[in-house]
């Protein structure tokens, strides 16, 4: 089961207790508890925020401050921003001077960027990681997805109300029985750097290539998709709920992978229809 479908489980009013639910769910407590407060003019300022940052990520609080008052002239104190920044849990993409995660785990193995200078020929040569988030009408959602560099296909996506690891390794599990790639570049957040996402690529003899922090290049074509999908999708559709956001970006995923294939040549298409099972 999902994380999603387990904490849907949680009875509020049960004779069991929530923290004994949650051990027997093996969900987080902090799962069950969890509600955001943010009140709604903040919610409709992130909204905005995130329109910003996807179209230019290297802006700043500075910079995202500037343009909240010229483009929808609301005045907003820079420490604001910033605390929305945090709450939204994204950063201004540059060149940091330690390539570090910005969520790293201290006891966790991080390996080379070896994409550098790489010609990409092939379907399965390299798939891209990562993880965004998606808004909510009064929350926000996370979404991982495994893309295949050459052809630009989804191979597999997951959503998640948490940032636990879960939904993580439920997309890797479903892209791993649909194809196998040379190569799988990610960030080095705490996620993809973790024991539990390693072993099972490990095990099918995957190199591992992981940027460093703010290096938004080194994984361009994901974060291409990122682009698109709030573009094309989440902005548009303003879901409401988990559930309504988990249906429409299944329908869309659908559509951008027939878009995406029906533009390569005849020949990639029949490959990739074997490689991908259709």
């Amino acid at each position: 089961m999902t994380h999603r479908e387990k904490i849907s489980l949680l009875d509020y009013e049960h004779s069991i207790s929530l923290t004994r639910q949650c051990e027997l769910l093996n969900v987080s407590r902090a799962s069950a508890y969890y509600r955001p407060i943010v009140n709604e003019k903040d919610i409709a300022i992130m909204s905005l925020i995130d329109k910003i940052y996807t179209d230019c990520p290297f802006y700043g609080s500075r910079r995202i401050r500037y343009e909240l008052g010229q483009t929808y002239q609301i005045l907003i104190a820079r420490d604001h921003v910033r605390r929305l920044l945090r709450i939204m849990g994204i950063e201004a993409i540059y060149p940091k001077s330690k390539p570090n995660t910005s969520a790293p785990h201290p006891s966790h193995r991080t390996y080379p960027y070896l994409l550098k200078g790489l010609s990409i020929i092939r379907p399965n040569q390299i798939w891209g990681t990562d993880i965004t988030y998606v808004k909510l009408e009064n929350n926000w959602a996370y979404l991982v997805a495994f893309i295949d560099w050459f052809s630009r296909y989804v191979v597999s996506w997951e959503l998640s109300p948490t940032l636990e690891i879960g939904f993580c390794l439920i997309a890797l599990k479903r892209a791993l029985k649909i194809a196998t790639p040379e190569i799988n570049n990610s960030d080095q957040g705490s996620h993809f750097t973790s024991e539990q996402f390693l072993e099972p690529l490990v095990q099918k003899n995957v190199r591992i290539s992981m940027d460093g922090r703010g290096r938004c290049m080194d994984n361009i074509f994901t974060e291409r998709l990122w682009r698109t999908v709030k573009y094309e999708n989440i902005f548009l559709k303003s879901y409401q709920t988990i559930g309504e956001a988990n249906l429409g970006l299944k329908e869309y995923f659908q559509f951008y992978n027939t878009a995406s294939i029906a533009e390569l040549p005849d020949a990639v298409n029949r490959l990739l229809s074997l490689i991908f099972k259709g």
